[in-house]
Protein backbone atom coordinates (compact mmCIF):
# COMPACT_ATOMS: atom_id res chain seq x y z
CA UNK A 1 0.00 0.00 0.00
CA UNK A 2 1.27 3.45 -0.92
CA UNK A 3 1.62 5.78 2.04
CA UNK A 4 0.58 9.40 1.57
CA UNK A 5 3.00 11.32 3.81
CA UNK A 6 1.39 12.96 6.83
CA UNK A 7 2.64 16.44 6.02
CA UNK A 8 0.80 16.70 2.72
CA UNK A 9 -2.51 17.43 4.46
CA UNK A 10 -1.53 18.06 8.09
CA UNK A 11 -2.99 20.84 10.23
CA UNK A 12 -0.13 22.26 12.29
CA UNK A 13 -0.70 24.44 15.36
CA UNK A 14 1.81 27.17 16.13
CA UNK A 15 2.77 27.64 19.78
CA UNK A 16 4.59 30.82 20.72
CA UNK A 17 6.19 29.47 23.91
CA UNK A 18 6.36 32.78 25.78
CA UNK A 19 2.60 33.15 25.49
CA UNK A 20 1.09 29.67 25.59
CA UNK A 21 1.15 28.46 29.19
CA UNK A 22 3.23 29.40 32.23
CA UNK A 23 3.92 26.55 34.65
CA UNK A 24 6.07 28.36 37.23
CA UNK A 25 4.22 31.66 37.62
CA UNK A 26 6.96 34.01 36.40
CA UNK A 27 4.66 35.47 33.75
CA UNK A 28 6.47 33.84 30.80
CA UNK A 29 5.29 30.65 29.14
CA UNK A 30 7.55 27.61 29.30
CA UNK A 31 8.00 24.04 28.09
CA UNK A 32 6.36 22.35 31.12
CA UNK A 33 3.38 24.64 30.59
CA UNK A 34 3.14 23.49 26.98
CA UNK A 35 3.39 19.84 27.97
CA UNK A 36 0.56 20.19 30.48
CA UNK A 37 -1.74 21.71 27.83
CA UNK A 38 -1.01 19.29 24.98
CA UNK A 39 -4.21 17.23 25.57
CA UNK A 40 -6.15 20.37 24.63
CA UNK A 41 -4.53 20.26 21.18
CA UNK A 42 -5.19 16.57 20.78
CA UNK A 43 -8.86 17.24 21.55
CA UNK A 44 -8.89 20.17 19.15
CA UNK A 45 -7.87 17.79 16.37
CA UNK A 46 -4.60 19.14 14.99
CA UNK A 47 -1.85 16.86 13.69
CA UNK A 48 1.31 18.60 14.88
CA UNK A 49 2.65 21.50 16.90
CA UNK A 50 5.25 24.02 15.80
CA UNK A 51 7.24 25.66 18.58
CA UNK A 52 8.71 29.11 18.05
CA UNK A 53 12.29 29.40 19.45
CA UNK A 54 13.01 28.24 22.98
CA UNK A 55 16.81 28.18 22.65
CA UNK A 56 19.33 29.95 24.88
CA UNK A 57 18.97 33.62 24.04
CA UNK A 58 19.19 37.12 25.54
CA UNK A 59 15.61 37.49 24.28
CA UNK A 60 16.20 40.77 22.46
CA UNK A 61 13.89 39.48 19.74
CA UNK A 62 11.86 37.01 21.79
CA UNK A 63 14.22 34.12 21.09
CA UNK A 64 14.92 34.74 17.41
CA UNK A 65 18.35 35.88 18.56
CA UNK A 66 19.95 32.52 19.37
CA UNK A 67 23.04 32.26 21.56
CA UNK A 68 23.10 28.44 21.73
CA UNK A 69 21.26 26.32 19.17
CA UNK A 70 21.65 23.13 21.19
CA UNK A 71 20.13 24.09 24.52
CA UNK A 72 16.94 25.43 26.09
CA UNK A 73 16.89 28.89 27.59
CA UNK A 74 16.36 28.65 31.38
CA UNK A 75 13.30 30.89 31.08
CA UNK A 76 11.64 28.03 29.17
CA UNK A 77 13.10 25.06 31.02
CA UNK A 78 15.70 22.44 30.24
CA UNK A 79 16.57 19.85 27.61
CA UNK A 80 14.91 17.28 29.84
CA UNK A 81 11.74 19.38 29.71
CA UNK A 82 11.96 19.41 25.92
CA UNK A 83 12.37 15.63 25.82
CA UNK A 84 9.35 15.23 28.10
CA UNK A 85 7.30 17.53 25.87
CA UNK A 86 8.24 15.59 22.74
CA UNK A 87 7.46 12.25 24.37
CA UNK A 88 4.07 13.46 25.62
CA UNK A 89 3.19 14.92 22.22
CA UNK A 90 4.06 11.67 20.48
CA UNK A 91 2.00 9.71 23.01
CA UNK A 92 -0.97 11.92 22.08
CA UNK A 93 -0.40 11.42 18.35
CA UNK A 94 1.02 14.92 17.84
CA UNK A 95 4.19 15.56 15.88
CA UNK A 96 6.66 18.25 16.96
CA UNK A 97 8.20 20.86 14.67
CA UNK A 98 10.75 23.35 15.99
CA UNK A 99 12.07 26.65 14.67
CA UNK A 100 15.58 26.97 13.31
CA UNK A 101 17.06 30.44 12.85
CA UNK A 102 19.88 30.11 10.30
CA UNK A 103 20.12 33.62 8.84
CA UNK A 104 21.64 35.20 11.95
CA UNK A 105 22.77 34.45 15.50
CA UNK A 106 22.60 36.47 18.67
CA UNK A 107 25.43 38.92 19.27
CA UNK A 108 25.97 36.87 22.45
CA UNK A 109 26.66 33.69 20.47
CA UNK A 110 30.23 32.46 21.15
CA UNK A 111 31.04 32.82 17.46
CA UNK A 112 30.17 36.50 17.39
CA UNK A 113 31.94 37.23 20.65
CA UNK A 114 35.04 35.62 19.15
CA UNK A 115 34.59 37.67 15.97
CA UNK A 116 34.45 40.94 17.88
CA UNK A 117 37.58 39.97 19.82
CA UNK A 118 39.47 38.99 16.65
CA UNK A 119 41.10 41.25 14.04
CA UNK A 120 39.73 42.02 10.57
CA UNK A 121 40.37 39.21 8.13
CA UNK A 122 40.39 36.53 10.84
CA UNK A 123 38.60 33.17 10.50
CA UNK A 124 36.35 34.22 13.36
CA UNK A 125 35.06 37.24 11.45
CA UNK A 126 34.67 35.18 8.27
CA UNK A 127 31.64 33.47 9.82
CA UNK A 128 29.76 36.78 9.60
CA UNK A 129 29.45 39.59 7.09
CA UNK A 130 32.06 42.08 8.24
CA UNK A 131 33.08 44.76 5.75
CA UNK A 132 35.14 47.93 5.61
CA UNK A 133 33.10 51.11 5.55
CA UNK A 134 32.91 53.63 2.77
CA UNK A 135 34.07 57.25 2.93
CA UNK A 136 37.49 58.71 3.61
CA UNK A 137 37.96 56.87 6.90
CA UNK A 138 35.35 54.13 6.61
CA UNK A 139 32.79 56.23 8.47
CA UNK A 140 29.94 55.30 6.10
CA UNK A 141 28.27 51.86 6.04
CA UNK A 142 29.31 49.48 3.25
CA UNK A 143 26.00 49.88 1.39
CA UNK A 144 22.54 51.42 1.70
CA UNK A 145 20.69 48.40 3.07
CA UNK A 146 18.09 49.02 5.76
CA UNK A 147 17.16 46.73 8.64
CA UNK A 148 13.72 45.12 8.56
CA UNK A 149 13.35 46.43 12.12
CA UNK A 150 14.11 50.01 11.11
CA UNK A 151 17.33 51.98 10.65
CA UNK A 152 20.41 50.95 8.72
CA UNK A 153 21.43 47.31 8.49
CA UNK A 154 25.05 47.93 9.50
CA UNK A 155 26.75 48.59 12.83
CA UNK A 156 30.36 49.66 13.22
CA UNK A 157 32.53 47.95 15.80
CA UNK A 158 35.29 49.37 17.95
CA UNK A 159 38.51 47.44 17.40
CA UNK A 160 40.84 46.19 20.16
CA UNK A 161 43.00 49.29 19.84
CA UNK A 162 40.01 51.55 20.46
CA UNK A 163 39.66 52.82 16.90
CA UNK A 164 36.44 52.61 14.86
CA UNK A 165 36.70 49.52 12.70
CA UNK A 166 34.71 47.31 10.40
CA UNK A 167 30.95 47.15 10.03
CA UNK A 168 28.82 44.02 10.43
CA UNK A 169 25.53 43.30 8.67
CA UNK A 170 22.30 42.72 10.58
CA UNK A 171 19.14 42.60 8.50
CA UNK A 172 17.16 42.68 11.74
CA UNK A 173 18.24 43.98 15.17
CA UNK A 174 21.82 45.06 15.95
CA UNK A 175 21.93 42.07 18.30
CA UNK A 176 21.27 39.70 15.36
CA UNK A 177 24.37 39.64 13.13
CA UNK A 178 23.89 37.87 9.79
CA UNK A 179 25.96 34.77 9.13
CA UNK A 180 28.04 34.41 5.97
CA UNK A 181 26.63 31.35 4.26
CA UNK A 182 29.42 31.26 1.69
CA UNK A 183 31.60 29.98 4.56
CA UNK A 184 31.60 26.13 4.68
CA UNK A 185 32.01 26.26 8.46
CA UNK A 186 28.61 27.96 8.76
CA UNK A 187 26.95 25.32 6.58
CA UNK A 188 28.51 22.46 8.53
CA UNK A 189 27.47 23.96 11.86
CA UNK A 190 23.80 24.35 10.90
CA UNK A 191 23.65 20.87 9.47
CA UNK A 192 24.97 19.57 12.77
CA UNK A 193 22.27 21.56 14.60
CA UNK A 194 19.62 19.88 12.45
CA UNK A 195 20.98 16.45 13.36
CA UNK A 196 21.10 17.36 17.06
CA UNK A 197 17.33 17.99 17.19
CA UNK A 198 16.43 15.20 14.79
CA UNK A 199 18.29 12.82 17.08
CA UNK A 200 16.08 14.07 19.94
CA UNK A 201 12.99 13.06 18.00
CA UNK A 202 11.67 16.23 16.38
CA UNK A 203 9.51 15.73 13.31
CA UNK A 204 10.66 18.77 11.38
CA UNK A 205 11.77 22.37 11.24
CA UNK A 206 10.22 25.70 10.39
CA UNK A 207 13.02 27.77 8.83
CA UNK A 208 13.11 31.41 9.88
CA UNK A 209 13.90 33.93 7.11
CA UNK A 210 14.37 31.02 4.73
CA UNK A 211 14.86 33.35 1.77
CA UNK A 212 17.63 35.39 3.37
CA UNK A 213 20.78 33.36 3.98
CA UNK A 214 22.49 34.12 0.66
CA UNK A 215 23.22 37.72 -0.33
CA UNK A 216 24.08 38.95 -3.83
CA UNK A 217 27.79 38.82 -4.57
CA UNK A 218 29.51 42.07 -3.66
CA UNK A 219 26.60 43.22 -1.45
CA UNK A 220 25.51 45.91 -3.95
CA UNK A 221 23.40 48.94 -3.07
CA UNK A 222 19.65 48.65 -3.43
CA UNK A 223 18.38 50.49 -6.49
CA UNK A 224 16.82 53.84 -5.65
CA UNK A 225 13.31 52.85 -6.78
CA UNK A 226 13.31 49.91 -4.35
CA UNK A 227 15.10 51.43 -1.38
CA UNK A 228 11.91 52.58 0.35
CA UNK A 229 9.62 49.83 -0.97
CA UNK A 230 8.31 47.76 1.95
CA UNK A 231 5.69 45.92 -0.09
CA UNK A 232 5.61 42.17 -0.29
CA UNK A 233 6.68 41.97 -3.93
CA UNK A 234 10.23 43.28 -4.41
CA UNK A 235 11.99 40.38 -2.69
CA UNK A 236 13.18 38.76 -5.89
CA UNK A 237 14.68 42.10 -6.98
CA UNK A 238 16.54 42.88 -3.75
CA UNK A 239 20.12 41.72 -3.23
CA UNK A 240 19.59 40.29 0.25
CA UNK A 241 16.51 38.13 -0.42
CA UNK A 242 15.64 35.09 -2.51
CA UNK A 243 19.05 34.59 -4.08
CA UNK A 244 19.55 31.39 -6.12
CA UNK A 245 22.16 30.03 -3.73
CA UNK A 246 19.61 29.31 -0.98
CA UNK A 247 18.37 26.35 -2.97
CA UNK A 248 21.73 24.57 -2.73
CA UNK A 249 21.47 24.85 1.06
CA UNK A 250 18.03 23.25 1.07
CA UNK A 251 19.05 20.37 -1.16
CA UNK A 252 21.66 19.50 1.45
CA UNK A 253 19.12 19.86 4.25
CA UNK A 254 16.58 17.69 2.43
CA UNK A 255 19.10 14.88 2.19
CA UNK A 256 19.62 15.09 5.95
CA UNK A 257 15.88 15.08 6.67
CA UNK A 258 15.30 12.16 4.32
CA UNK A 259 18.03 10.17 6.03
CA UNK A 260 15.82 10.05 9.15
CA UNK A 261 12.79 8.62 7.35
CA UNK A 262 11.78 5.07 8.26
CA UNK A 263 11.00 2.77 5.37
CA UNK A 264 7.43 1.52 5.40
CA UNK A 265 6.30 4.06 8.01
CA UNK A 266 4.71 7.48 7.74
CA UNK A 267 7.66 9.06 9.54
CA UNK A 268 8.98 11.79 7.25
CA UNK A 269 10.87 14.62 8.95
CA UNK A 270 9.87 17.84 7.24
CA UNK A 271 11.23 21.29 6.41
CA UNK A 272 8.95 24.33 6.07
CA UNK A 273 10.14 27.72 4.81
CA UNK A 274 9.19 31.10 6.14
CA UNK A 275 9.92 32.80 2.83
CA UNK A 276 8.26 36.14 2.10
CA UNK A 277 8.68 35.63 -1.63
CA UNK A 278 6.53 36.66 -4.55
CA UNK A 279 5.47 35.83 -7.20
CA UNK A 280 4.20 32.32 -6.57
CA UNK A 281 6.52 30.84 -9.18
CA UNK A 282 9.51 31.98 -7.12
CA UNK A 283 8.05 30.57 -3.91
CA UNK A 284 7.32 27.24 -5.60
CA UNK A 285 11.03 26.76 -6.24
CA UNK A 286 11.50 26.26 -2.49
CA UNK A 287 9.28 23.16 -2.51
CA UNK A 288 10.66 21.30 -5.49
CA UNK A 289 10.96 17.56 -4.93
CA UNK A 290 14.58 17.69 -3.76
CA UNK A 291 14.22 20.79 -1.54
CA UNK A 292 11.73 21.71 1.20
CA UNK A 293 8.44 20.01 1.94
CA UNK A 294 6.39 23.13 2.60
CA UNK A 295 6.53 26.90 2.44
CA UNK A 296 4.10 29.32 4.04
CA UNK A 297 1.67 30.85 1.58
CA UNK A 298 1.89 34.50 2.61
CA UNK A 299 0.21 35.61 -0.58
CA UNK A 300 -2.94 33.88 0.69
CA UNK A 301 -2.54 35.41 4.16
CA UNK A 302 -2.36 38.91 2.63
CA UNK A 303 -5.26 38.45 0.21
CA UNK A 304 -8.23 40.64 1.19
CA UNK A 305 -11.67 39.27 2.03
CA UNK A 306 -12.91 39.76 -1.53
CA UNK A 307 -14.25 36.91 -3.64
CA UNK A 308 -12.41 37.73 -6.87
CA UNK A 309 -9.08 38.23 -5.09
CA UNK A 310 -9.42 35.01 -3.11
CA UNK A 311 -10.38 32.97 -6.15
CA UNK A 312 -7.38 34.29 -8.06
CA UNK A 313 -4.96 33.63 -5.19
CA UNK A 314 -6.28 30.12 -4.48
CA UNK A 315 -6.20 29.17 -8.16
CA UNK A 316 -2.70 30.53 -8.63
CA UNK A 317 -1.42 28.97 -5.40
CA UNK A 318 -2.69 25.50 -6.23
CA UNK A 319 -1.31 25.67 -9.77
CA UNK A 320 2.16 26.75 -8.66
CA UNK A 321 2.40 24.02 -6.03
CA UNK A 322 1.10 21.37 -8.44
CA UNK A 323 3.71 22.38 -11.00
CA UNK A 324 6.45 21.09 -8.68
CA UNK A 325 4.45 18.21 -7.21
CA UNK A 326 4.04 19.82 -3.78
CA UNK A 327 0.98 20.38 -1.62
CA UNK A 328 -0.04 23.97 -0.99
CA UNK A 329 0.13 25.35 2.54
CA UNK A 330 -2.48 27.77 3.90
CA UNK A 331 -2.24 30.21 6.80
CA UNK A 332 -4.23 33.20 8.10
CA UNK A 333 -2.33 34.30 11.24
CA UNK A 334 1.04 33.91 12.95
CA UNK A 335 3.29 35.63 15.48
CA UNK A 336 4.42 38.30 12.99
CA UNK A 337 1.12 39.62 11.64
CA UNK A 338 -2.07 41.18 12.99
CA UNK A 339 -4.52 38.44 14.00
CA UNK A 340 -7.06 37.87 11.27
CA UNK A 341 -10.01 38.36 13.64
CA UNK A 342 -8.87 42.01 13.75
CA UNK A 343 -7.24 42.37 10.34
CA UNK A 344 -10.50 41.47 8.62
CA UNK A 345 -12.40 44.01 10.72
CA UNK A 346 -11.31 46.80 8.40
CA UNK A 347 -12.83 47.74 5.01
CA UNK A 348 -11.33 45.45 2.39
CA UNK A 349 -9.78 46.71 -0.82
CA UNK A 350 -8.29 44.85 -3.81
CA UNK A 351 -4.60 43.97 -3.73
CA UNK A 352 -2.39 42.28 -1.17
CA UNK A 353 -2.62 43.86 2.27
CA UNK A 354 -0.11 43.71 5.11
CA UNK A 355 -0.91 45.61 8.32
CA UNK A 356 2.23 46.30 10.32
CA UNK A 357 0.45 46.65 13.65
CA UNK A 358 -2.43 48.36 15.46
CA UNK A 359 -1.91 50.74 18.35
CA UNK A 360 -4.20 52.71 20.66
CA UNK A 361 -4.16 55.72 18.35
CA UNK A 362 -4.78 53.68 15.20
CA UNK A 363 -8.24 53.40 13.64
CA UNK A 364 -9.72 50.42 15.45
CA UNK A 365 -11.14 47.39 13.63
CA UNK A 366 -14.80 46.42 13.86
CA UNK A 367 -14.56 43.50 16.29
CA UNK A 368 -17.93 41.98 15.35
CA UNK A 369 -17.32 42.13 11.61
CA UNK A 370 -13.73 40.95 12.06
CA UNK A 371 -14.69 37.84 14.02
CA UNK A 372 -17.53 36.97 11.66
CA UNK A 373 -15.21 37.22 8.67
CA UNK A 374 -12.44 35.34 10.50
CA UNK A 375 -14.76 32.43 11.20
CA UNK A 376 -15.84 32.37 7.57
CA UNK A 377 -12.27 32.69 6.30
CA UNK A 378 -11.20 29.73 8.44
CA UNK A 379 -14.16 27.72 7.18
CA UNK A 380 -12.87 28.32 3.66
CA UNK A 381 -9.21 27.70 4.50
CA UNK A 382 -9.70 24.37 6.26
CA UNK A 383 -11.53 23.00 3.22
CA UNK A 384 -8.69 23.74 0.82
CA UNK A 385 -6.48 20.90 -0.47
CA UNK A 386 -3.07 20.75 1.16
CA UNK A 387 -1.78 21.55 4.62
CA UNK A 388 -2.84 24.35 6.99
CA UNK A 389 -1.31 26.20 9.93
CA UNK A 390 -3.30 27.55 12.87
CA UNK A 391 -1.87 30.19 15.22
CA UNK A 392 -2.42 29.81 18.94
CA UNK A 393 -5.62 31.41 20.16
CA UNK A 394 -7.24 31.88 16.78
CA UNK A 395 -9.48 28.91 17.61
CA UNK A 396 -10.79 31.06 20.47
CA UNK A 397 -11.44 34.02 18.21
CA UNK A 398 -8.79 36.10 19.96
CA UNK A 399 -8.51 39.61 18.53
CA UNK A 400 -5.30 41.61 18.29
CA UNK A 401 -4.41 43.41 21.52
CA UNK A 402 -4.64 46.87 19.99
CA UNK A 403 -4.39 49.09 23.08
CA UNK A 404 -1.11 47.98 24.67
CA UNK A 405 0.63 50.88 26.44
CA UNK A 406 3.93 51.95 24.93
CA UNK A 407 5.89 51.12 28.08
CA UNK A 408 4.82 47.46 27.86
CA UNK A 409 5.99 46.88 24.28
CA UNK A 410 8.98 44.59 23.76
CA UNK A 411 9.20 44.16 19.98
CA UNK A 412 12.54 45.68 18.86
CA UNK A 413 10.76 47.09 15.81
CA UNK A 414 8.92 49.54 18.07
CA UNK A 415 12.11 50.79 19.70
CA UNK A 416 14.23 50.95 16.52
CA UNK A 417 11.60 53.09 14.75
CA UNK A 418 10.93 55.30 17.80
CA UNK A 419 7.37 54.08 17.82
CA UNK A 420 6.69 54.75 14.14
CA UNK A 421 6.12 51.01 13.70
CA UNK A 422 3.78 49.58 16.35
CA UNK A 423 5.41 46.17 16.07
CA UNK A 424 4.14 42.67 16.65
CA UNK A 425 3.40 42.56 20.37
CA UNK A 426 -0.35 42.75 19.78
CA UNK A 427 -0.53 39.23 18.33
CA UNK A 428 1.80 37.78 20.98
CA UNK A 429 -0.17 38.51 24.15
CA UNK A 430 -0.51 35.41 26.39
CA UNK A 431 -3.58 33.31 25.69
CA UNK A 432 -6.35 32.86 28.26
CA UNK A 433 -7.34 29.47 29.65
CA UNK A 434 -9.78 30.12 32.51
CA UNK A 435 -11.89 33.25 32.71
CA UNK A 436 -11.99 33.69 36.48
CA UNK A 437 -8.35 32.89 37.28
CA UNK A 438 -5.34 35.23 37.67
CA UNK A 439 -3.83 35.97 34.24
CA UNK A 440 -6.93 34.18 32.90
CA UNK A 441 -5.25 30.86 33.73
CA UNK A 442 -2.13 31.58 31.70
CA UNK A 443 -0.16 30.72 34.83
CA UNK A 444 -0.61 30.24 38.59
CA UNK A 445 0.10 33.92 39.29
CA UNK A 446 -1.33 37.16 37.94
CA UNK A 447 1.89 37.88 36.04
CA UNK A 448 1.88 38.14 32.27
CA UNK A 449 4.86 39.36 30.21
CA UNK A 450 2.45 41.39 28.08
CA UNK A 451 -0.82 42.71 29.53
CA UNK A 452 -3.91 40.75 28.50
CA UNK A 453 -7.00 42.66 27.30
CA UNK A 454 -10.04 42.30 29.56
CA UNK A 455 -12.08 40.80 26.71
CA UNK A 456 -9.73 37.79 26.56
CA UNK A 457 -11.35 36.38 29.71
CA UNK A 458 -14.70 35.69 28.07
CA UNK A 459 -12.92 33.96 25.19
CA UNK A 460 -11.10 31.44 27.40
CA UNK A 461 -11.60 27.74 26.61
CA UNK A 462 -13.56 27.15 29.83
CA UNK A 463 -16.17 29.60 28.51
CA UNK A 464 -16.31 28.04 25.03
CA UNK A 465 -15.73 24.31 25.45
CA UNK A 466 -18.91 22.38 24.68
CA UNK A 467 -20.81 25.55 23.76
CA UNK A 468 -22.51 25.05 20.40
CA UNK A 469 -21.67 27.86 18.00
CA UNK A 470 -18.59 29.06 19.90
CA UNK A 471 -15.45 29.69 17.88
CA UNK A 472 -13.70 26.83 19.67
CA UNK A 473 -16.61 24.55 18.79
CA UNK A 474 -16.41 25.70 15.15
CA UNK A 475 -12.69 24.92 14.88
CA UNK A 476 -13.08 21.54 16.55
CA UNK A 477 -15.91 20.65 14.16
CA UNK A 478 -14.07 21.88 11.08
CA UNK A 479 -10.93 19.93 11.97
CA UNK A 480 -12.88 16.73 12.60
CA UNK A 481 -14.85 17.02 9.38
CA UNK A 482 -11.77 17.99 7.37
CA UNK A 483 -10.19 14.72 8.46
CA UNK A 484 -13.36 12.66 7.94
CA UNK A 485 -13.80 13.99 4.40
CA UNK A 486 -10.05 13.92 3.68
CA UNK A 487 -10.29 17.40 2.22
CA UNK A 488 -6.57 18.04 2.46
CA UNK A 489 -6.04 15.29 -0.09
CA UNK A 490 -8.84 16.38 -2.39
CA UNK A 491 -9.04 18.28 -5.66
CA UNK A 492 -10.71 21.67 -5.98
CA UNK A 493 -13.18 22.58 -8.73
CA UNK A 494 -14.63 26.06 -8.98
CA UNK A 495 -18.39 26.41 -9.32
CA UNK A 496 -19.63 29.05 -11.74
CA UNK A 497 -23.05 30.64 -11.94
CA UNK A 498 -22.81 32.26 -8.49
CA UNK A 499 -23.07 35.98 -7.66
CA UNK A 500 -19.79 37.87 -8.03
CA UNK A 501 -19.42 38.19 -4.25
CA UNK A 502 -19.78 34.46 -3.61
CA UNK A 503 -16.80 32.10 -3.41
CA UNK A 504 -17.99 28.64 -4.51
CA UNK A 505 -16.02 25.45 -5.02
CA UNK A 506 -16.17 21.70 -4.54
CA UNK A 507 -13.39 19.59 -3.05
CA UNK A 508 -13.52 15.96 -4.16
CA UNK A 509 -11.60 13.27 -2.34
CA UNK A 510 -11.78 9.48 -1.98
CA UNK A 511 -14.22 10.11 0.89
CA UNK A 512 -16.65 12.05 -1.31
CA UNK A 513 -17.28 15.64 -2.29
CA UNK A 514 -17.85 18.74 -0.17
CA UNK A 515 -19.11 22.02 -1.59
CA UNK A 516 -17.99 25.26 0.02
CA UNK A 517 -19.92 28.50 -0.33
CA UNK A 518 -18.76 31.78 1.18
CA UNK A 519 -20.78 34.95 0.88
CA UNK A 520 -18.50 37.98 0.86
CA UNK A 521 -21.23 40.35 -0.26
CA UNK A 522 -24.11 42.14 1.42
CA UNK A 523 -27.02 40.21 -0.13
CA UNK A 524 -28.06 36.89 1.46
CA UNK A 525 -27.72 33.83 -0.77
CA UNK A 526 -30.22 30.97 -0.74
CA UNK A 527 -28.63 27.57 -0.22
CA UNK A 528 -29.38 24.72 -2.63
CA UNK A 529 -32.46 22.79 -1.53
CA UNK A 530 -30.88 19.45 -2.40
CA UNK A 531 -27.82 19.96 -0.12
CA UNK A 532 -27.17 19.04 3.49
CA UNK A 533 -25.37 21.56 5.70
CA UNK A 534 -22.32 19.87 7.23
CA UNK A 535 -20.93 22.89 9.09
CA UNK A 536 -21.42 26.64 8.90
CA UNK A 537 -19.40 29.56 10.20
CA UNK A 538 -22.59 31.11 11.63
CA UNK A 539 -26.10 29.94 12.40
CA UNK A 540 -27.79 29.12 9.07
CA UNK A 541 -30.77 26.98 10.01
CA UNK A 542 -33.71 27.13 9.75
CA UNK A 543 -33.81 29.87 7.10
CA UNK A 544 -31.11 28.31 4.86
CA UNK A 545 -29.87 31.72 3.80
CA UNK A 546 -26.13 32.38 3.69
CA UNK A 547 -25.70 35.87 5.08
CA UNK A 548 -22.95 38.40 4.62
CA UNK A 549 -19.49 37.16 5.67
CA UNK A 550 -20.67 33.60 6.26
CA UNK A 551 -19.40 30.31 4.87
CA UNK A 552 -20.78 26.78 4.79
CA UNK A 553 -19.82 23.23 3.84
CA UNK A 554 -22.47 21.24 1.98
CA UNK A 555 -22.85 17.64 0.84
CA UNK A 556 -25.42 16.15 -1.50
CA UNK A 557 -28.59 14.96 0.16
CA UNK A 558 -28.70 11.14 0.13
CA UNK A 559 -31.00 9.79 -2.54
CA UNK A 560 -34.24 8.24 -1.29
CA UNK A 561 -34.99 4.94 -2.94
CA UNK A 562 -38.23 4.85 -4.92
CA UNK A 563 -40.77 2.36 -3.51
CA UNK A 564 -41.05 -0.79 -5.57
CA UNK A 565 -44.35 -1.98 -7.08
CA UNK A 566 -44.72 -4.77 -4.53
CA UNK A 567 -44.49 -2.12 -1.72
Amino acid sequence: MTITPWWRDAVIYQIYPRSWADADGDGIGDLPGITARLPYLADLGVDAVWLSPFYTSPQNDAGYDVADYRDVDPVFGTLDDFDALTARAHDLGLRVIVDIVPNHTSSEHPWFRAAIASPPGSPERARYLFREGRGESGELPPNNWQSKFGGRAWTRVTEADGRPGEWYLHMFDTSQPDLDWTNPEVRDEMQDVLRFWLDRGVDGFRIDVAHGMIKAEGLPDIEADLADDDSADPTSRLPMWDQPGVHDIYRDWRRIADSYAIEGEDADRILCAEAWVLPGEALARYVRADELHQSFNFEYLMTPWLAADLRETITHSLAQAAAVGAPQTWVLSNHDVVRHASRLGYPQRPGLQKIAGIGPESPQPDAVVGLRRARAATTVMLALPGSAYVYQGEELGLPEATRLPDDSRQDPTFARTSGASIGRDGCRVPVPWQAGEPSFGFGPSDRSWLPQPAEYGELAPDRQRGVSGSTLDLYTTLLRLRRDHRLGRGELTWLDGQPDDVLAFTVSSPAGAVTVLANLGATPVELPADAVIVVASSEIEPVRLLGSDEAVWLVARPAVAEPSARD
